[in-house]
């Protein structure tokens, strides 16, 4: 894994703990390149951040700033050494994304929104896409204009009652990206 261009590009990213399914370079290249202009300027938040690449990859790139949500003390180590390796700054905070929505984020503050939650593999996990869909608290936080980039795995189920309209989707062997924009 590393920065793919910016600042910081070509520098090595240290990779999540093991279990975790980090962001494929070629995928997080795909999702910078058709954000374009989106991204200098741009407050990020990278929520389920595993190694930060994302919020990192946006830094690098211009971005003002950057917020990374993880629970596991592991990746929020992670996230800290990458931010160092890259010589970025971002704003670390080591707790459930869903409680950092709920307790910390205020109205119409990040442009760009970046989620890759782990994948349900058995009946009875949580489906994380579906709930961040419908987060009023998410929508919130996103600026009018702005765009809520959601990594799930393909083939997933439709998202109903979603708070979102889907801009575009884009499949990448056993994830898919969409792209999803306020109602």
């Amino acid at each position: 894994m590393r920065i793919i261009a910016g600042s910081a590009g070509g520098r090595p990213l240290k990779a999540p703990p093991d279990g975790l399914r980090p962001t494929m370079d070629r995928v997080r290249a795909a999702i910078f390149s058709s954000l374009g202009d989106r991204v200098p300027e741009a407050r990020v938040l990278d929520l389920f951040a595993g190694s930060g690449g994302m919020g990192i990859e946006a830094l690098s790139r211009g971005s003002e700033s950057a917020v990374f949500v993880d629970e596991n003390e592991r990746c929020v180590r992670c996230i800290r050494e990458n931010l160092r390796m890259a010589k970025v700054e971002g704003v670390v905070q080591a707790m459930d994304a869903y409680r950092f929505l709920d307790l910390y984020t205020e109205e119409a503050t990040f442009d760009l929104i970046f989620a890759d939650p782990p994948y349900s593999k058995k009946q009875g996990d949580t489906d994380h896409s579906a709930m961040l869909s419908s987060s009023l608290k998410l929508a919130a936080a996103l600026k009018p204009d702005g765009l809520f980039v959601l990594e799930r795995q393909s083939g997933g189920p439709a998202l109903v009652d979603s708070v979102f309209e889907i801009l575009r989707s884009k499949r990448y062997g056993g994830s898919e990206v969409l792209y999803l924009a306020r109602k």
